[in-house]
């Protein structure tokens, strides 16, 4: 595709065109499937009346959404077993979409059997585990209770034969009772909670009024439960009850707190003999259970190798009948019709796709192109490769541009990290900022394949802006003179010299030059000096204006480009040349009289020459003087602008009143060409052939853009000055964290105070410069672009291009 197209022009969209497809029935599906592996048409939809169950491929994709459903479910799986799927890969697979449901069905229906009985088998797994621990705690229990109840009855039957002849009449009277009349116990065994175990205690007291014997002892490792399968804490009870209306209520209470019971004997031979059987089913279970997660490891493995190739045929196929729904059905019901937007360069390769999806369909008949002609918009579409796709992101956030329209792109690459450079100029911290970058260039291929988080993600997006935005801070870093806020004599030595040691901290005037000027940025001597701050206020603050003015005028040229483009002299003659003399009458002026008195080292007021310039334009300069028949230019220049005002607003509505007429009237027609007839209507923002021109709205609209532009022109100018006041800022705090911490901590002569005051500098260097700084002079870079600059030429109310595209697909998948 690269070879075939022509080259990248980033300055206007792609020319577009609106095509209409009509392909046989019996190669629509292939058609289209080769139209999303070239990805440069975007279709419409001609089915929008109808509901998605209306649609010819409505079951078709039901069925592809089933098969979608079953790969989540296999991924699901596949997740919690710890399988990886490989990494993605676009080789084309040889199986058929009928051949792929099957199959999926085939293992959803074998894993959905595996899984349901290695359930089974782990929830009898896990009862017997608990089976096992109820046998050995409540035995433990039975026995020490036997124990004791043994020594009781040894103890009482050495008492009897020291006792008086009264005891043997009361122990006859107990045996000759009724044996029915004996309390009969049960008890119950089973495990609870370890959380609800005294809950389960209290309810278990209260509901039998206390006639119950309870003993828990706890389990010293958390179970499986196996209800819920997760890992609980629990305890072993024995509960003794007298009853039947005892033990209907202790069952009801064990079923609401999830006690689970277990049958136990009090034959110390059956406890035995249970415990060994218990033990032997465990260890069969732990084997057959073994052997299915291995076999249900080994079927998701061989899943996992094709998972990617089935997930990505899955989301291509219902995309394609997506599409295919679009498509409008013939009269003859053998032909689909398509129409979409494409590139004018991509007319032969849509062309040779579809005679390749005819012969590889064996299809008798071959799809149709032709090129329709509408007065409907097309979408906007520029190539950008890994480098300038940032910067028209940045762009497209503010608006899309219009179909054919300059494109704030190509300058955006330059005077976005420019602008930025100059509110952050350091070379220390831009060097800081290259390595940091660098390391996600360098290792984009890895980090590209990778998930990384939302705000790494944005930043590994945003690589080659930031790259720039250190290179040019590193630039300004240099005329600035600061590393770290620190001055080094790189390009030379200072071009002054104290005349006396007591100079050096009080003021530059005791300083004289001794050498040329400084080669390149700014004199050392500067720094640390009392000037410092008024110097560097002055030169930052007119330095802003110069930029400022001349971004203003870049782009008032750019609508003369846009107005040259499409043809319209009436923009050129009433909108631009009344914009450029009103806006460098005044700043442009100003710009001048900057540039004038850095090259004559003139005193002159500029505050004062650019006040007095309105309210006495008449009075004499005197020492403000810098030129010649200054007082003269001065007054031209304010005429010119106060004549720009009704120029940009009185005539452009009256002739686009008189255009109109003309045009309906049938007396202009020469003019109107085909190509003005599709981008013009863009441009001009006219809505259809036959709308009402209301004189009103396009009067108050050019008033609304006269006030605007000339408000703007002096809010715009101020707003430049933000680049003096954050480079002073960035200036300011790295100053103060270079002399108040670095420098403090190494007065001291302590290491372990040098290595704190090392710690907090590095820490306040990376999170306030390095972070919050590079964030706030971004934000206010962006700014200067979507207001200062781009509202002089640029509308911003186009649509993006959205071809059906297989490899967008992907990409918006991860």
């Amino acid at each position: 595709m690269v070879g075939c197209c022509p080259p990248m022009d980033l300055m206007r969209s792609e020319e577009m065109q609106l095509v209409q497809l009509i392909i046989p029935l019996e190669s629509s599906h292939l058609t289209v499937s080769h139209l999303g592996d070239l990805g440069l048409l975007q279709f419409k939809d001609l089915n929008a009346d109808k509901s998605p169950f209306q649609r010819t491929y409505a079951n078709q994709i039901k069925k592809c959404g089933e098969m979608a459903r079953r790969l989540r479910y296999f991924r699901e799986q596949m997740s919690n077993a710890g399988i990886s799927a490989p990494p993605k890969s676009f080789t084309r697979n040889d199986i058929k979409v009928d051949d792929l449901e099957v199959k999926l069905g085939e293992l959803e229906a074998e894993l959905t059997e595996m899984n349901a009985n290695n359930g089974k088998l782990q929830r009898t797994y896990n009862e017997l585990v608990e089976y096992k621990l109820v046998l050995q705690k409540a035995g433990e229990f039975f026995h020490s209770a036997q124990s004791i109840a043994a020594a009781q009855q040894r103890e009482m039957e050495a008492q009897q034969t020291e006792e008086s002849l009264d005891t043997p009449l009361l122990t006859d009277q107990e045996k000759s009772g009724d044996p029915s009349k004996q309390v009969q116990l049960g008890f119950f065994t089973g495990l609870v909670p370890r959380e609800k175990s005294m809950p389960f205690e209290r309810i278990l007291f209260r509901a039998t009024r206390g006639n119950v014997f309870l003993r828990q002892t706890t389990a010293e490792n958390p179970v499986t439960d196996p209800a819920s399968g997760e890992k609980v804490e629990k305890n072993v009870f024995v509960i003794f009850y007298s009853g039947e209306r005892a033990k209907t209520k202790i069952l009801k209470i064990c079923e609401a707190f999830g006690a689970n019971r277990y049958p136990f004997s009090e034959d110390f031979g059956k406890q035995a003999q249970m415990l060994k059987e218990v033990s032997g089913k465990l260890s069969e279970l732990r084997t057959t259970i073994d052997a299915g997660l291995l076999h249900r490891g080994n079927l998701l493995q061989t899943i996992g190798d094709q998972f990617e190739q089935w997930n990505i045929l899955v989301r291509k196929e219902k995309s394609i009948y997506h599409t295919l729904n679009m498509l409008s059905m013939d009269v003859t019901k053998k032909c689909l019709v398509a129409e979409g937007w494409c590139p004018v360069f991509a007319t032969q390769q849509i062309q040779d796709l579809l005679h390749r999806a005819t012969l590889d369909s064996n299809s008798q008949v071959e799809a149709i192109f032709q090129v329709l002609y509408t007065k409907e918009s097309p979408p906007t579409y520029f190539r950008t490769n890994k480098f300038t796709t940032a910067y028209q992101e940045i762009v497209d956030s503010y608006g899309i541009a219009r179909y054919r329209e300059a494109n704030p792109t190509v300058y955006t690459v330059v005077t976005f990290p420019f602008l930025f450079a100059v509110m952050f100029g350091d070379w220390g911290h831009g060097i800081c900022l290259l390595i940091c970058t660098l390391y996600l260039v360098i290792r984009e291929k890895k980090l590209g394949s990778q998930k990384l988080g939302d705000i790494m993600e944005m930043m590994f997006g945003g690589r080659y802006v930031i790259l720039m935005m250190a290179i040019f801070s590193i630039y300004t870093g240099f005329i600035y003179n600061e590393f770290f806020s620190v001055p080094f004599e790189l390009f030379g030595k200072s071009a002054y010299d104290c005349r006396d040691l007591s100079c050096k901290d009080a003021t530059i005037d005791g300083l004289i030059k001794v050498r040329d000027a400084y080669p390149f940025g700014l004199d050392p001597v500067w720094h640390g000096s009392r000037s410092e701050l008024p110097f560097l206020n002055s030169l930052k603050m007119k330095m802003s204006i110069l930029l400022g003015v001349a971004q203003m005028n870049l782009g008032i040229m750019m609508s003369f480009c846009n107005a040259t483009f499409f043809r319209s002299c009436v923009d050129i003659w009433f909108q631009f040349v009344p914009q450029i003399i009103f806006l460098n009458s005044l700043f442009g002026y100003l710009s001048f009289l900057i540039v004038l008195k850095w090259c004559t080292g003139s005193k002159a007021d500029l505050y004062h020459i650019m006040i007095y310039m309105f309210l006495s334009p008449t009075d004499d300069l005197g020492e403000n003087e810098l030129f010649s028949g200054q007082k003269t230019t001065q007054i031209v220049l304010l005429l010119l602008a106060l004549v720009a005002v009704p120029w940009m607003l009185l005539p452009k509505p009256f002739i686009m009143k008189r255009q109109h007429e003309n045009r309906h009237q049938g007396e202009s027609y020469i003019p109107l060409q085909a190509e003005e007839s599709l981008q013009g209507e863009a441009a001009n923002g006219s809505h259809g052939e036959h709308e009402e021109f209301e004189f009103s709205e396009v009067l108050v609209h050019q008033l609304i853009h006269t006030i605007e532009f000339v408000l703007g022109a002096v809010s715009n100018t101020a707003s430049y000055l933000r680049l003096w006041a954050l480079s002073l800022a960035h200036s300011e705090l790295s100053t103060v964290f270079y002399d108040k911490v670095l420098m403090l901590a190494w007065g001291y002569n302590n290491v372990f105070i040098l290595i704190i005051g090392i710690i907090v500098f590095i820490f306040a260097t990376v999170g306030v410069l390095l972070v919050m700084e590079t964030l706030s002079a971004f934000l206010h870079a962006l700014r200067l672009h979507w207001v200062e600059f781009q509202n002089k030429f640029y509308f911003g109310d186009g649509y993006k291009f959205y071809p059906f595209s297989f490899s967008l697909m992907v990409e918006e998948e991860e």
